[in-house]
Parts: structure tokens; C-alpha cells; sequence
């Protein structure tokens, strides 16, 4: 009796007992902008695998979609089928972002390949700007101009460092985000597809719940400041208001290069034990 007894307690621990961890709820929005005839920024958003892609094409002539694009789904695809495989592995850093970082590699590797295979492609690259949640870690990878920000506690933070001659030569603008009137500040000085190799910039924290992701092109951080957009997100009440707030005043205020804006939010949900894990417990 006592050991049927002691069962039917566990049992009812296990069946009471709940697990929270941390989910992302993200939507994101591109769009033309009010000076462009073609729209060359690709986005993705995987809420299921916690992925958040941005990229911003350039080379011009079709060229600059056609890089986005390519560079996303390789991403995309790199999660999907093949995510175990690492290249080059970093020991500074955990597996998740490892396997981002060998990700951009497969997206620049899409990239170049394309553009040496087609005369029509040639010059083609891309900015991207990646981020994957494996519970409460956040792991981010970018190269180019294309930014990852942080909210947290009603404070934003810029993660990245914009790979462009404005970035390299005036970090203080680079790490305060805020828009300048600097000259060159588009040249990149680094970029997806250029070459048969690129180096990204890493990154990962840890993340809580309530903070809230925003990644988005050169086309809306330049038309909106940092504590503008800021105040945006904090009062647009969910992640698709957001991001279509934030695309909207970006046209508002001149629209003059495609915008892509992609917020996310992270909070917790809870998890009950599976069967065969109640199950398992039982029988010890």
C-alpha cells in the first residue's frame, strides 16, 4: 500500500507540475518604400524554429532581389534539412550560434555561386541580419547594415555594428544607431555573395521574458531614429502592428529605399511532460 500510494503521489506531481519556457511570437512586413521601382529586401520569420531572417539586396538591375532571396532560403533551408552539420566550428561560442554562423556561410555560398554560374548576376551580394531562440538563448549573426535591436525594461539596444565606411570610421554613430548625414554611410564594406567567403559578426545572450526583437534594412533605421522607433513598439500593443507602424511612418518621413521590419516578442509557455516521460517516472 505504501508503494502504490508513493506512485499515485508522484503521479500526481508529474501530472500538476509544469514547465515554462521561452517561445517568440514575431511578424514582420517589407515593402517598396516610395522611391524604388523593385523591392530587393527578402524576409522570413519561423516562429516554430525561433528564426528571423532580414536581407537587403544590392547590385542593382534585379540583381540585389535575386541575392535577398537566395540568401534567406539557404538559411531557411540550412535549419530545415541540415542543421546538424557545422563548419568551422567556434568554441567560444554554443552550438545554436555555430550553427548560424555555418548557415550565413551556406547563404553567401548560395549567393556567390549563382552570380559566377550567370553573367547577369555578376556583382550581386546582400546584407543579412539572422537571429535563432533556443530557450532563453538568443544567438545573432550579421553581415552588412542590416540591424538586430534589443528592448528590454523600455530600453533599446543596437547589437550589431553596421559593416559599412560609416560604421568602420565613426562607431560612435555606428553604436548609438541613431541616423546620420555622413557621407558614404551606404558604401558597405562588407556583404553577402561579394566573394567565395564572408565573415560574420556573432553574438548571443541570454534573453527574458517580455523583451522584444526588432530587425530590420537600412531603409527604415534611416527614415526613423532610434527612440522613435522605440516608442513605436512599446505602444503598438503586438508584433504585426508594429512592424506595419513602423513601415508605414518609415514611407511617412520620405520612403526612399525598400523597408523591412521584422518585431518579435519573447514570453514563456508552459510544457507538460509527455506520456511516455509520466510513464517512465512511474515505474522507478
Amino acid at each position: 500500500m505504501l508503494a502504490a500510494g508513493r506512485y499515485r503521489l508522484n503521479a500526481c506531481r508529474i501530472f500538476s507540475q509544469w514547465e515554462a519556457f521561452l517561445i517568440l511570437t514575431a511578424e514582420g512586413k517589407t515593402d517598396l518604400g516610395r522611391m524604388r521601382d523593385r523591392n530587393e529586401d527578402f524576409i522570413h520569420v519561423d516562429e516554430k524554429l525561433g528564426l528571423l531572417v532580414v536581407a537587403d539586396g544590392i547590385g542593382g538591375r534585379s540583381r540585389g532581389e535575386v541575392a535577398s532571396e537566395l540568401a534567406v532560403r539557404a538559411v531557411r533551408e540550412y535549419f530545415r534539412i541540415d542543421h546538424q552539420a557545422i563548419a568551422d566550428y567556434d568554441p567560444a561560442y554554443s552550438v545554436t550560434t555555430n550553427q548560424l554562423n555555418t548557415a550565413v556561410m551556406q547563404a553567401n555560398r548560395a549567393v556567390y555561386e549563382a552570380a559566377q554560374a550567370a553573367p547577369e548576376l555578376e556583382g550581386m551580394g546582400t546584407t543579412i541580419a539572422a537571429c535563432l531562440l533556443a530557450n532563453d538563448q538568443l544567438s545573432f549573426a550579421h553581415v552588412g547594415d542590416s540591424r538586430i535591436y534589443l528592448i528590454r525594461s523600455g530600453n533599446m539596444e543596437l547589437l550589431t555594428a553596421d559593416h559599412s565606411f560609416a560604421g568602420d570610421h565613426f562607431p560612435r554613430q555606428r553604436l548609438t544607431g541613431e541616423r546620420t548625414s555622413l557621407l558614404f554611410k551606404n558604401i558597405l564594406t562588407r556583404a553577402v555573395g561579394v566573394g567565395d567567403e564572408v565573415v560574420a559578426d556573432l553574438g548571443e545572450l541570454n534573453v527574458l521574458a517580455g523583451d522584444l526583437l526588432l530587425l530590420c534594412s537600412d531603409g527604415l533605421y534611416n527614415m526613423i531614429p532610434d527612440s522613435e522607433m522605440l516608442q513605436i513598439i512599446l505602444r503598438a500593443g503586438n508584433v504585426r502592428a508594429a512592424s506595419e507602424i513602423l513601415t508605414d511612418i518609415a514611407n511617412d518621413n520620405g520612403g526612399s529605399d525598400n523597408i523591412s521590419a521584422i518585431v518579435g516578442y519573447i514570453h514563456k509557455k508552459k510544457w507538460r511532460p509527455s506520456w511516455a516521460a509520466i510513464t517512465g517516472q512511474l515505474r522507478r
